[in-house]
C-alpha cells in the first residue's frame, strides 16, 4: 500500500516537465533527418519522461525515483495519510503514459509533424488531473479493465 499523494507529487513533476516539452516542441519543430529529429531537446526530454514511466512500470510506483523524492522530502513533513491506496492502478497509470510518450516518440522520429507535442500535450492533462484534482485517468482505466476480465480471471 502506498501513500496515495506520492504518485499525485510525481505527477506535478511530470505535468511541469512535459509543459516545457509542449512549448519547445511547438516552438521549433525538428525537421531534417531522423538524427536531427531525435536530437531535438524537446525529443529527448519527452524520451527521458517516457524512461521514467517506463520505470514506473516495471519497477512499480514504490520504487519510482520521484516516490523517493517524496519519501525522503515531503512526507517528513506531513501528517499521515488518511488512508493508503493499492499501488497496482498507478503502476498501470504509468504503463498508458509510457505507452502515450512512446508512441510520440516513434511518429516523431518517423517525421510526423508535431508527433511529440501531441503526445506531450495527452499525457499533460491526464498528469495535470492526478496532480491537480487527484483524479487518474490511467487509473480509472485500469479499474475499468479489471471490471471487464472473465469473473474466474485473477488481479
Amino acid at each position: 500500500m502506498i501513500d496515495p499523494r506520492s504518485p499525485r507529487f510525481g505527477a506535478g513533476i511530470t505535468a511541469v516537465l512535459l509543459a516545457v516539452v509542449i512549448v519547445l516542441g511547438l516552438s521549433a519543430p525538428p525537421a531534417g533527418d531522423v538524427a536531427s529529429r531525435i536530437l531535438n531537446p524537446p525529443y529527448l526530454l519527452l524520451g527521458a519522461i517516457s524512461a521514467l514511466f517506463l520505470w514506473g512500470t516495471t519497477a512499480g510506483v514504490a520504487r519510482h525515483p520521484y516516490g523517493l523524492l517524496f519519501r525522503t522530502l515531503v512526507r517528513p513533513r506531513l501528517g499521515p495519510p488518511r488512508e493508503l491506496e493499492d499501488p497496482r492502478p498507478p503502476t498501470f497509470a504509468q504503463g498508458v503514459g509510457f505507452v502515450v510518450t512512446a508512441a510520440g516518440l516513434v511518429l516523431g522520429a518517423l517525421g510526423v509533424p508535431f508527433a511529440v507535442s501531441v503526445a506531450a500535450a495527452l499525457a499533460f492533462v491526464a498528469a495535470l488531473l492526478n496532480s491537480a484534482f487527484g483524479y487518474c485517468i490511467g487509473c480509472q482505466l485500469y479499474l475499468v479493465l479489471l471490471r471487464l476480465r472473465p469473473s474466474g480471471a485473477r488481479a
